[in-house]
């Protein structure tokens, strides 16, 4: 029977917002004298401990890895007791780093499960999914405990470290995605860059998504895993000509979850902090120089640490559509086009909207909604670039196309994320071609709100205009919704463009 050392542990000293248990050690060599207990080649100790409400944000248990491990293995459990209806129960995520150390940004990452799992291991050839495979190099390891909420009677935990003696073992060079797919040359791509698979808490293999994503008729997708890079070398053999795959992470903190997205490969963008530290611009500004945009995810999602507290200003661009639309996709999109006036002010460079499906497993659909972008091929710079400018509309489905343009009197013409020039009192046209919508409403967006709108055939195509000026209209954004369904409120989206700025004013 396998031999556990019981440690209750008390807490020393810890950085802000962060505490540091005692020291787990283990013996320089696997026991070899047939004790009971640990079996041959390993040694396994038990740490338990409790963490009261107002815990910080990270506990972290220090263990002395001696030299000769090749493999570490980490279950753990916590209780959970009950609460109150409205009150927050236990949670508790967990993930590791190395003897590189804990520091923010640093080097010593080496995986993060979040709640996902209650079990990881890793070593040199293979890690748990979440878990970056490597060596186990002698040194003092950290797991992390991230106690996200706590109950009045606060956390047990129970956690169990195990090393396993042999030899090192060979990691292989990851191979990571390419950077470019066929494409059409110039042209609208379709594409859903906020995933998850089994490398974080969702239930898809990379395979059964790059499948799906297929299914659903996107060009290109993003790998966006919580806290974690381990799935930018999962994609092997599913790329083509036809499918573009970007690595990324949604980086989750507890003020806000963030997508970065197509950052350079294994490039780790760290989550520990939360509005107060001031230290997003930071973090933004590494995604950036990893290759990435900065996109808010879901702002004001309903889940515990979901609601963008940063503000936008290292931002570009925001994710005002998360799955199938809810009213809080609504709440986003009112307040970003309430942005939009700043821009027509002069006062602020004006965010472009995208939409992700943020989608985890069954019934969870692929490229609902989708991104459609104006790039000029099908490669991560370009679809990058189409984003950052704003080249971008949002369908819930492939099934449904549209064109969408404002034109002034004397021949000129603006598109998705442009301006028309010209004067206040000139007419202007609006123009929108929609195909594949049957029983939605169509309707034209200004900074005034909505002043036009008018029901599709029911084959769902249709060419509609509205004339206006550009004293009566700053931009102008086209729609496409379904009936509504709550009292209220507009129908849900099926599509919806990023706006067309109409005048001379800035």
């Amino acid at each position: 029977m396998e031999r556990r050392e019981v440690l209750r542990l008390s807490a020393v000293a810890g950085a802000t917002g962060a505490l540091t248990l005692g020291r787990v050690s283990f013996a320089d060599a696997a026991p070899a004298d047939g004790r009971p207990g640990d079996g041959p080649g390993e040694q396994t100790r038990r740490i338990t401990g409790h963490l009261p409400t107002g815990a910080p944000d990270f506990v972290y248990l220090p263990v002395d890895v001696p030299h000769g491990v090749r493999e570490i293995a980490v279950s753990y459990t916590y209780d959970k007791p009950p609460v109150p209806e409205g009150t927050a129960g236990n949670a508790c995520d967990i993930g590791i780093f190395d003897e590189r150390g804990t520091d923010l940004g640093g080097a010593g990452f080496r995986g993060w499960s979040g709640g996902a799992r209650t079990e990881f291991f890793l070593r040199a050839d293979e890690a748990t999914p979440g878990y970056l495979p490597g060596p186990v190099n002698a040194g003092t390891w950290h797991i992390a405990l991230g106690p996200y909420t706590v109950a009045p009677q606060g956390l047990s935990y129970d956690v169990t470290v195990t090393v396993r003696y042999g030899p090192r073992g060979h990691t292989p060079a990851p191979v990571h995605p390419p950077e470019r797919a066929r494409g059409r040359g110039r042209a609208w791509y379709r594409g859903d860059s906020h995933l998850h698979s089994v490398h974080s808490d969702g239930k898809r293999t990379p395979a059964e998504i790059a499948a799906l994503a297929r299914a659903a008729g996107l060009d290109f997708l993003t790998t966006t895993e919580h806290n974690t890079t381990s799935s930018h070398r999962a994609w092997e053999g599913l790329w083509g000509d036809d499918l573009l795959i970007l690595t990324g992470e949604e980086v989750t903190t507890r003020n806000g979850h963030v997508v970065a997205m197509g950052t350079d490969p294994g490039v780790f963008i760290d989550w520990r902090y939360r509005a107060r530290d001031n230290a997003f611009g930071k973090y933004a500004r590494a995604v950036r120089r990893a290759g990435g945009l900065v996109i808010p995810a879901h702002p004001h999602a309903t889940c515990i640490g979901c609601n963008w507290k940063f503000g936008l200003n290292d931002a570009d661009a925001v994710e005002v559509w998360n799955g199938p639309y809810t009213p809080d996709d609504e709440v986003t999109l009112a307040e970003w086009d309430n942005t939009l006036v700043a821009h027509v002010q002069g006062r602020a460079d004006w965010l472009p909207a995208v939409g992700h499906s943020d989608a985890h497993r069954d019934p969870d659909v692929v490229g609902l909604p989708q991104t459609v972008v104006l790039a000029d091929d099908l490669s991560r710079r370009a679809v990058q670039d189409g984003v950052r400018a704003g080249r971008v509309w949002i369908a819930e489905s492939a099934k449904i196309d549209l064109a969408f343009s404002v034109t002034g009197e004397h021949g000129e013409h603006a598109g998705i994320a442009e301006r028309l020039e010209v004067s206040g009192n000139s007419k202007v046209t609006a123009q929108l071609k929609v195909t594949g919508a049957p029983g939605c409403t169509a309707s034209f967006v200004t900074d005034q709100g909505r002043l036009y709108a008018a029901p599709l055939p029911p084959s769902g195509d249709d060419t509609l205009t509205w004339q206006t000026t550009a004293d009566y209209a700053a931009y102008i954004r086209a729609e496409v919704r379904h009936p509504s369904t709550t009292p209220g409120l507009p129908g849900p989206m099926a599509a919806m463009t990023n706006p067309v700025f109409v005048g001379r004013w800035g």
